[in-house]
């Protein structure tokens, strides 16, 4: 006979649930249920992903550059995918590892900075995929949030003193 792993013990009602991540669920908590292979599948999606995108990009710069429009206007669509890329790997980045409630500023724009970030996709993408060697992206941040929100939920639970309403005895 085999032996079973001991069954989880049930959570409290009340006690706070962990917040899923894309690809990951909540998986990230304990890191089971096939966490690291899934680390493995998104930081290989993301890096195939940045590929993509930055062969679209060579695509549209050669595009430019057979138009014959000159160097300057070359030089200046290369400085404009620059400039984007790296806007787009702060953001990305900031928002992995701090939250997207962090976001001030130009960041924080989403409408109006649409095109940049669609330029400098491949800045994001690469961030995603240089996150996802270090966590599941985002992890730290739902993580955070989570140990929060159960210190909380002992605070509660241990003010209550195994009394009925919370009350004191005088």
């Amino acid at each position: 006979m085999t032996e079973q792993p001991p069954a989880p013990a049930p959570k409290p009602t009340g006690a706070p649930e962990p917040e899923p991540i894309r690809f990951f669920g909540t998986s990230w908590l304990d890191r089971d249920n096939g966490y690291w292979l899934r680390r493995v599948g998104v930081s290989v999606g993301a890096l195939v992903a940045t590929a993509a995108a930055a062969l679209v990009l060579r695509f549209g710069v050669e595009g430019v550059a057979l138009s014959d429009g000159g160097g300057f206007l070359n030089g200046l669509l290369t400085a404009a995918i620059a400039v984007c890329s790296l806007m787009s790997v702060l953001r990305t980045w900031k928002v992995l590892t701090e939250g997207k409630d962090q976001l001030t500023g130009w960041m924080a724009e989403e409408k109006s900075l649409g095109a940049v970030w669609l330029i400098g996709g491949a800045g994001g993408l690469a961030a995603y995929f240089a996150r996802s060697l270090v966590e599941a992206p985002g992890e730290a941040v739902k993580r955070a949030a989570h140990q929060k929100a159960v210190e909380q939920y002992e605070k509660r639970r241990a003010g209550r003193g195994g009394r009925p309403g919370g009350k004191r005895k005088r």
